[in-house]
């Protein structure tokens, strides 16, 4: 067995906010008349892991920089004496967004996030201490504040992100999303001291001073965080990053705290196998819970859009060739235990293999390429695209569906085809809040409920067509949390005929904790 690795198209843009492909080693200016002011961008390579001072030659004839600020001393969790600002080298760039702390002593209580500040810093020393790059003993007087209520150009990232480059966020304004608490806090908990924030990317600390004005409050279950990176040193002068709020009210904001959770969640999928794909395909599930299916029924749709068909104006219910249903009305399954749906014949990779799965975990088999599917969707040589538009799996409960119903789990695959349409009234095929999904959009709090809507663009890939690659999903849910500590990656496992079916559920597999 091989295994290829790819990612949801949505973790390159969501997992480094702002990405580009500007190189911090690149001459600041291409020509044209000096700027006073340096940029943070470039004045952040000035230092070379020691020591400098600041010169109309390092600064490329700039003397001062000019930023809005994003500290705000007012609660007391700062760090005393910095104001930390960032500018980026156009209003509408984020991809040389950076910031800096500034080291102006009792002044820097002075200064309120959407200040716009100019700072003369030719001739101070640009150093790190306790792990933040600084430019050190900046009087007051050096500092004029050109205006207030700036906006601040917003800054979307991930914890792997942050851990990954700290260097890159370090002293700037970042808002990290549906952030939960890993391990979950206990009902007399508060902000106060050090506590792991995972947004199903990674764990990042978020520190509170223990003489915060909030220190003594209640965190949310789930909220957006808002707040700035400050590094500090770990083992071997490694930066560590952690987040600062400046205070429990702007800069939170709180999402429903209801853990209900997906009792099916999907975790992998046969789409292709070796030979013809009729009658041979499945889908892999996991249960977060125990599942007696004839007095809790739910059922699986999956969806086909080739051709240039438009949006779906029912939905998952449309039918015909674009979507098929299989009710799960029978047996039962317990916490964790895989199990599947699909085609009759229960064979790892084809008609060819010798692996017979018939003695897995079955809820619902049965021959769709001669028979049409419960309620609709017509009989069909292959459930799922092997390349082409989109295609798609959604778990729902109970088995009526129709054009309002939104699923418990949904995946994608591809991107193309009649998908989404504005309207109104508006057409699609309707997600639910998962790891990478959102039925509401957690920072604007604008309804997008269909795929292919605002944010709701992530897909996985067609692997190489009859080969027989078995998709498998990965990441981690947490039953406690009631979220995914870790996102979903789409994992090309190549089967053979004889593979067994603990290559399928072992190692790499979707995790229920």
């Amino acid at each position: 067995m091989k295994t290829i690795l790819l990612n949801f198209v949505l973790l390159l843009t969501v997992a480094i906010a702002w990405s580009g492909c500007e190189q911090d080693d690149k001459n600041p200016y291409d020509g044209g008349i000096v700027s006073p002011y340096v940029f943070t961008f470039d004045l952040r390579k000035v230092y070379k892991q020691a020591d400098v001072v600041l010169t109309t030659t390092n600064m490329s004839g700039a003397t001062s920089i000019q930023g809005i600020v994003v500290s705000d001393h007012a609660a007391k969790n700062m760090l005393n004496g910095l104001m930390m600002v960032q500018n980026s080298r156009n209003a509408s760039s984020g991809d040389s967004l950076r910031g800096i702390a500034l080291n102006v002593g009792a002044a820097a209580a002075n200064y309120m996030v959407g200040d716009l500040v100019r700072v003369k810093v030719e001739g101070r020393t640009l150093t790190r201490r306790n792990g933040i790059l600084q430019v050190i003993d900046i009087p007051a007087t050096d500092i004029v504040k050109v205006s207030s209520g700036n906006t601040i150009l917003g800054n979307r990232v991930t914890t792997a992100a942050l851990l990954a480059d700290p260097r890159r966020y370090e002293s700037t304004q970042v808002t990290i999303i549906k952030a939960t608490y890993n391990p979950s806090l206990l009902a007399t908990d508060v902000f106060s001291g050090d506590k792991l924030l995972n947004d199903g990317f990674g764990n990042i600390t978020l520190h509170t001073e223990a003489g915060a004005a909030f220190a003594g409050a209640k965190p949310p279950f789930s909220a957006n965080y808002t707040g700035l990176v400050v590094t500090t040193e770990g083992a071997n002068g490694a930066l560590v990053p952690q987040i600062r709020i400046r205070n429990n009210t702007t800069d939170l904001k709180t999402l429903s705290s209801n853990t209900e959770q997906p009792a099916i969640i999907i975790t992998g999928f046969m789409s292709d196998v070796k030979g013809g794909d009729g009658n041979y395909e499945y889908i892999q599930f996991r249960a977060t819970r125990a599942i007696n299916f004839a007095a809790e029924p739910f059922s699986v749709v999956t969806t086909n859009n080739a051709g240039t068909n438009p949006a779906p104006a029912t939905g998952w219910a449309i039918g015909g060739v674009r979507s098929y249903k299989l009710d799960l009305t029978s047996g039962s399954v317990v916490k964790g235990e895989f199990f599947y749906v699909g085609g009759s014949r229960k064979l790892i990779n084809g008609a060819t293999s010798t692996t017979s799965m018939a003695s897995s975990k079955w809820i619902r088999s049965f021959d769709y390429s001669t028979i049409d599917g419960d309620g609709f969707g017509t009989k069909t040589s292959g459930l799922l695209a092997n390349s082409g538009n989109a295609s798609g799996i959604a778990v729902f409960k109970g088995t009526a569906v129709n054009v309002s119903s939104v699923p418990v789990d949904v995946v994608f695959i591809g991107t193309g085809g009649g998908l989404f349409s504005a309207g109104p009234p508006a057409a699609g095929y309707r997600v639910t809040s998962t790891d990478v999904y959102d039925a509401v959009e957690p920072v604007t709090g604008v309804d997008q409920p269909f795929y292919r809507q605002g944010t709701n663009t992530a897909a996985f890939i067609y692997l190489t067509a009859d080969l027989g690659y078995f998709n498998q999903l990965g990441g981690t849910y947490d039953t406690v949390l009631g979220k995914w500590t870790k996102i979903r990656t789409q994992v090309g496992l190549l089967l053979t005929t004889s593979s067994p079916v603990s290559d399928i559920e072992g190692a790499g597999s979707t995790e229920i904790k």
